[in-house]
């Protein structure tokens, strides 16, 4: 396939690197890496190994691919404004899009400018960090999870799960969207929120701190109850899971707290202001979430 990642940091590199493992023909769009990715090329971590991986093309602005099959925006969701007009030339009749960013509003984003069937939206449940240009490493391979943008599964659906799964992703297809956005905030809304609020902690002290333990649960349980009145609810052993995976994480650095510390843009209104704003509107209770949000917007105010 001749595939379009739109951004190679953590989780666009990783995957970009594997889609091109596999054999297919991948372009990468990445304003700060794109001379050594295309000089060098990716490094992809593990706990195993090290790959360097050649990609097709690297740019800095999105080019053109003739018969392009699909395009997946890994940028972060702040970028959001702007990057449909800047893509809409590279979509033909057949292309799918496949989004890959955290948070709530994503799709929505994209919908004006590709058809429904075609929009597929996929969350990452993976420890990923890029550590230099063009470098990504992997401490936690985990798993995607992938719906339509609209409805239940469909042939778009089905495309992007077979090409993740044999380039060697564990992924799986879901019926709910509305679902797994909430089940992935289960650990977004506390971890990266609570990093910055609590001053710069990574999640191996923010569980080892009684009281911001305590708020981590707190804010799970608000999701929870807004996922349950929104009509997709999931059950206690998932919010459990999320303490066990994170203590198998050690000290790592949500991606959110490395955006605050080195002075770009967080993704405030995708993580905490839209999942508030549609907890409101099924009438759920989040006192916690909105004190996170007014936390962490204080603190980027201070930033300057």
């Amino acid at each position: 396939m001749k595939i379009i990642v739109i951004g190679t940091g953590a989780v666009g590199g990783w995957y970009a690197g594997l889609l091109a493992l596999a054999g297919h023909e991948v372009h990468a769009v990445t304003p700060s890496d794109y001379r050594v990715i295309q000089d060098r090329g990716l490094i992809l971590r593990d706990r195993h190994s090290e790959r360097i991986v050649k990609l097709s093309s690297a740019t800095a602005q999105p080019q053109p691919v003739r018969g392009c099959d699909l395009i997946v925006i890994a940028a972060k969701s702040t970028a959001n404004d702007t990057l449909p007009s800047l893509i809409k030339p590279l979509i033909e009749p057949h292309t799918i899009l496949l989004t890959l960013q955290n948070g709530m509003g994503n799709v929505e984003a994209f919908l004006p400018i590709i058809p429904a069937d075609r929009l597929v939206a996929g969350l990452c449940f993976v420890c990923i960090n890029r550590i230099a240009p063009g470098v990504i490493e992997n401490t936690l391979s985990g798993y995607i999870r992938m719906a339509a943008a609209q409805g239940s599964q469909n042939q778009a659906v089905k495309t992007v799960v077979d090409l993740f799964s044999k380039a060697g992703v564990e992924v799986k297809a879901e019926d709910s969207l509305k679902g797994i956005l909430w089940k992935k905030l289960c650990w977004n809304i506390p971890f990266n929120g609570l990093a910055i609020a609590a001053g710069g902690l990574t999640t191996d002290k923010i569980l080892a701190d009684p009281e911001l333990r305590s708020r981590a649960r707190k804010l799970m349980l608000e999701i929870q109850s807004a996922a349950k009145l929104d009509g997709v609810p999931f059950s206690d052993e998932h919010l459990e899971r999320q303490f066990t995976v994170t203590e198998g994480m050690g000290p790592y650095r949500p991606s959110s707290l490395i955006d605050y510390e080195q002075g770009r843009a967080v993704e405030v209104a995708a993580l905490w202001g839209e999942p508030w704003r549609r907890g409101q509107a099924v009438g759920a209770m989040m006192p916690e979430l909105a004190k996170l949000k007014a936390e962490i917007e204080l603190r980027l105010k201070s930033r300057g």
